[in-house]
């Protein structure tokens, strides 16, 4: 599974961003999505994931009424939607693929480069 992720960028305080994570491959061995982030010096954090199939979804409380994961089944694209957004919400956000829900990175096997996202305040 070949992972792509797009849509980082520089915003204020309270704007909005949509991150893109285009799947490709074996994609039938991953069965759920995620987004984690990782700001300088701090370890890789969940943020969401979501279901293929049936596009049940989680988010970590930091992001919950702010961010939306979503899924477009037929291009095998998963999508995080940003709004309201904080400085603490800088870091490099990563998409990743893998069997199970898992809250933990080390529950995915299949990871995307990294884009960049930058609040300022």
């Amino acid at each position: 599974v070949q992972l792509q992720a797009s849509g980082g960028g520089l915003v204020q305080t309270g704007g909005s961003l949509r991150l893109s994570c285009a799947a490709s491959g074996r994609t039938f061995l991953s069965p759920y999505m995620a987004w984690f982030r990782q700001a300088p010096g701090n370890e890789r954090e969940f943020v969401a994931s979501i279901r293929w199939s049936a596009g049940s979804t989680y988010y970590t409380d930091s992001v919950k009424g702010r961010f939306t994961i979503s899924r477009e089944y037929a291009k095998n694209t998963v999508f995080l939607q940003m709004t309201n957004l904080k400085p603490e919400d800088t870091a490099i956000y990563y998409c990743a693929a893998g069997l199970s829900d898992s809250r933990d990175k080390r529950g995915y096997a299949y990871w995307g480069q990294g884009t960049q996202v930058t609040v300022s305040s």
